[in-house]
């Protein structure tokens, strides 16, 4: 179990830990991979996680090693997602039988979804900003200043109502236990609007760069950033800036959410030294292979050797918290999820609330048709998964959850 398969590509082999999977790498994937495998500043190989999927820009859980250039759409435009996790130090008897009381107190201490456009009265931002937000936001303030002086489509109207909120789409909020009946918060998003402002604006700084120069792509969305020209710092800080803002949205709503919880159960309080909080979509400078470089995780997650990371399955499913093994070949990369097997749209096709319903039973959740893109069975089996990733991870501690909040 575990070990990767290599496909060869034009200038670079692509590296797959999807030996153990039912699901492996579609089509449309595998085209995404081969054309990114033709770029001339790959480092060494492309490495693909068993959570492997189509996505924007490049297929969701690929590690791309670059040396002298970045690929803004690579990144993509939810800079920073990732996921964090905290043991309270409550045990599974200590929740009440039924848990619709606890759902809904989350659900009214942290904004979540998206109404009006986004616009004014958007469930999903705050309405009156709490004090922990302002707090928070005086540490991010003055860089996205100085961002929005050099870049001023970078700003956004409600990146300060948007910190410490959940978003939508696969975003979360989970109680689970383990398999000792400990109890944990996890939850997963990243930096919200102002991340897709950011993104979405050096993607297209990139792509206005490749026709000023003539570059051919074999995807328009493979444009890059040349360190050294013109945007290439810029883009960089302003990426080290929405990671920081991704960082601490999830603190602020981990805080949020833990207060909640003790509005049902008063003596549940965060055990800190478990705390893991991690990105899954972000760029890092590191050394592998002797080389000083750019690793980009478009779904992945660091798992350096001892680095604690999550893995998530999807709602009615096993979570996992793991230890990385460094492993040198996936640039000491592991999956971020189970990974979607089916599009959304085809998810709404195929399943119906009955199937939606069976699939969640046992979790105090949403069950209505706005959440049947995210059913567990558009997604692939995490059990496969994890089997396919043995060899870059160690599981530390498994999660069932049994309250989930969707946006």
């Amino acid at each position: 179990m575990g070990s990767y398969v290599v496909f060869p590509g034009e200038k670079v082999p692509i590296k797959a830990w999807v030996k153990d999977l039912s699901h492996p790498i579609e089509e449309e994937a595998m085209k995404q991979l081969q054309n990114l495998a033709k770029m001339p500043f790959i480092h060494k190989h492309i490495a693909v996680c068993p959570d492997v999927h189509w996505g924007n820009g490049t297929s969701v859980g690929t590690v791309i090693a670059t040396k002298g250039a970045i690929i803004p759409a690579a990144v993509g435009v939810d800079i920073g997602c990732g996921m964090m996790a905290v043991k309270l130090n409550i045990t599974a008897s200590d929740l009440p039988s039924n848990l619709l009381a606890v759902r809904s107190a989350i659900e009214a201490a942290v904004p979540h979804g998206r109404t009006n456009n986004g616009g004014p009265g958007d469930r999903g931002a705050w309405g009156s900003v709490q004090t922990p937000v302002f707090h928070a936001w005086s540490l991010l303030q003055g860089g996205y200043s100085r961002l929005c002086d050099k870049h001023p489509r970078l700003a956004h109207p409600s990146v300060v109502q948007h910190l410490g909120t959940l978003g939508t789409g696969n975003h979360f909020i989970e109680l689970c236990w383990d398999t000792a009946d400990g109890v944990w918060v996890m939850l997963h998003s990243g930096s919200r609007g102002v991340g897709n402002k950011i993104g979405s604006h050096f993607i297209q700084k990139a792509k206005e760069d490749m026709q000023r120069y003539f570059i051919s792509l074999p995807d328009a969305n493979l444009a890059y950033l040349p360190e050294g020209s013109e945007h290439f710092d810029d883009y960089m800080e302003a990426v080290g800036w929405a990671q920081d803002y991704a960082r601490i949205n999830r603190e602020l709503m981990m805080n949020a959410t833990i207060d909640a919880i003790a509005t049902v159960i008063p003596q549940a309080v965060a055990l800190p030294v478990t705390a893991v909080n991690c990105h899954h979509n972000y760029v890092s400078r590191e050394n592998h292979y002797g080389e000083n470089i750019l690793v980009t995780r478009k779904g992945a997650v660091q798992a350096r050797t001892g680095t604690l990371g999550i893995i998530p399955g999807s709602m009615g499913a096993k979570s996992f918290i793991v230890k990385g093994k460094g492993c040198a070949e996936s640039f000491h990369s592991c999956s971020h999820g189970a990974g979607r097997k089916m599009s959304r749209t085809q998810a709404k096709k195929i399943f119906s609330l009955v199937d939606h319903a069976k699939a969640t039973a046992g979790v105090e959740c949403r069950k209505d048709a706005d959440v049947i893109d995210e059913t567990p069975m558009a997604y692939k089996d995490i059990d496969e998964v994890m089997r396919s990733q043995s060899d870059l991870v160690d599981i530390v501690y498994t999660l069932k959850q049994v309250v989930c909040v969707k946006g």
